[in-house]
């Protein structure tokens, strides 16, 4: 992350003086900008709906499942404030071009993985290259757009790109497997960074730090064992139970996060500039975001699984039945823009918040039985809540830091955007995959009817149900699906109700600990 000496020196440096550029061409590398905010945006959820593909091709179990969803955003979170840091030494744009080559390459290559165990390492690839794309995005607007009327609504349409994208990703990627195959959901990237990589030189204004700090290698590792041990800890928590070795890995990795910050606190030009975090305001918006994309990542998650597996919906098909969720997002960012020069954006975040525990809250105590539409409706209600708070969140985070600090402002506030996204996953996912071990009920006489593997992966995952039921007599297969619909749909309620709960009590926290914010000039 960008110290806030380093900060300072950055947030007037840039190659061409935005007093010197015409406003066409700002707009123009905003545009430019948002290609890799939706690559990243899409790849978060388009893999979703490739899942049931996957299962079938690569037979992954349970928790390889769950990383293969979770092993690109884990790595690039980790990485957001090592990536960030080196933005500053060798210029965003650059630092951004580069992940932009990387990133297609590899996505290039993972598209034809040959087993589960070789997704998973290309996922995590991938996030390597994704982390050098996101901390220049939000940093290079800000140098583009220095009025502050002019970058709100900016960062309203980066906003919106991105969780617009989250909702873009499943059109493509149910579209993509539909017509082709699963790895088509990876070759996408090629095609969306090839506009950024042609004029983004003459578009975007490099942006770099003359003089930085040095790198510490230490906290880079540190915010690395952080992140991985804490996450694996709670997937094993949620599968298997709390075992000594989930809570070994939850304890380690809390404990190096208390060795991380007593480290940056102590460091003259640290990785993560902690004293931001003071700032109740600055730490409340951080907040909602990380729970905005929470609620969204986790839902999606297993909406799609629903959709197809259950609804019986092709992948486009279901992808298409998102659409006006995809317009409630990007509409709702926008509209909150002049919303807030007549009501305090506290309350504004705070109403964001109360929409997504409403669209849980649909989930939570309906019935699902009745088709896809009280889902989909949840989704829509959800949508606008995200769009709503994100979008606010995002310019109490820029407006609470101090101008010296704004390049590490935006730079946690993507990496609030990831592990929100990270832990929707992670963490309502191995909730809903726990739950749907432990209430699945096979018939007494599945064992006589199929072979021993179809057995195992039945009891693993919705799709290993679904496959196996496929290949049985009628009766037995009718058993099976109803078991594991059974199984599944009580994990969802478990899911929507834990959700609930975390945006009902984040919409009264931000209403009052963000309720003495002025409204926008």
């Amino acid at each position: 992350m960008i110290s806030s000496a380093a900060s300072t020196r950055t947030s007037s440096v840039i190659s061409a003086g935005p007093a010197a550029r015409a406003p066409w061409r700002d707009w123009l590398a905003l545009g430019l900008l948002m290609f890799p905010v939706l690559l990243v945006a899409v790849d978060n959820t388009a893999l979703t709906f490739a899942l049931p593909e996957i299962a079938r091709s690569l037979e992954p179990t349970g928790v390889q499942l769950l990383w293969i969803v979770d092993a690109y955003p884990l790595v690039l979170a980790g990485l957001l404030v090592s990536m960030g840091s080196l933005g500053d030494r060798i210029g965003r744009r650059r630092l951004l071009l580069t992940g932009s080559v990387g990133f297609a390459a590899l996505s290039a290559a993972t598209a034809f993985a040959p087993s589960a165990e070789w997704l998973i390492a290309g996922r995590a690839s991938l996030g390597f290259f994704g982390a050098m794309l996101m901390p220049s995005t939000l940093s290079l607007i800000r140098n583009i757009f220095p009025q502050p009327n002019r970058r709100r609504l900016a960062v309203a349409i980066w906003a919106a790109g991105f969780s617009g994208g989250a909702a873009l990703g499943p059109i493509f990627g149910g579209w993509l497997v539909e017509q082709f195959w699963w790895g088509a959901v990876f070759l996408v990237a090629v095609p969306l960074m090839l506009p950024l990589l042609v004029f983004a030189p003459a578009f975007i204004p490099e942006s770099r730090d003359p003089a930085p700090g040095r790198v510490d290698l230490p906290s880079i590792l540190l915010s690395l064992l952080v992140m991985v041990p804490v996450v694996y800890g709670i997937k094993e928590t949620a599968t298997e139970g709390p075992g000594p070795t989930a809570l070994a890995a939850i304890g380690f990795g809390l404990a190096m996060g208390v060795v991380f910050v007593r480290r940056q606190l102590a460091l003259a030009t640290p990785l993560l500039d902690m004293s931001l975090f003071r700032n109740r305001v600055f730490s409340m918006a951080i907040g909602a975001n990380i729970l905005a994309l929470f609620s969204f990542n986790g839902f999606i998650l297993f909406l799609a699984q629903h959709l197809q597996l259950l609804e019986g919906m092709s992948p486009s098909a279901a992808g298409i039945a998102m659409i006006p969720a995809l317009v409630a997002t990007v509409a709702a960012g926008l509209v909150v823009v002049p919303l807030v020069r007549r009501v305090r954006p506290g309350f504004v975040v705070a109403a964001g918040l109360a929409f997504s525990a409403a669209g849980y809250s649909l989930v939570t105590f309906g019935n699902h039985d009745g088709g896809p539409s009280l889902l989909l409706a949840a989704l829509l209600v959800l949508a606008l809540g995200v769009g709503t708070a994100e979008t606010i969140s995002n310019d109490l985070i820029l407006g609470a830091a101090p101008p010296e600090k704004s390049g590490a402002a935006a730079a946690i506030s993507e990496t609030g955007y990831e592990v929100g996204a990270l832990l929707g996953t992670a963490v309502l996912g191995s909730i809903l995959t726990a739950s749907y071990q432990r209430n699945l009920q096979l018939p007494a006489g599945l064992a006589d009817s199929a072979p021993s593997a179809a057995v195992h992966n039945a009891g693993e995952t919705l799709a290993g149900a679904m496959e196996a039921a496929a290949a049985l007599p009628a009766p037995v297969a009718d058993a099976v699906r109803t078991a594991a619909a059974s199984a599944f749909d009580s994990g969802v309620h478990v899911t929507a109700a834990i959700g609930l709960v975390l945006m009902a009590t984040a919409a009264v926290l931000a209403a009052v600990v963000l309720r003495k914010v002025p409204k926008a000039a």
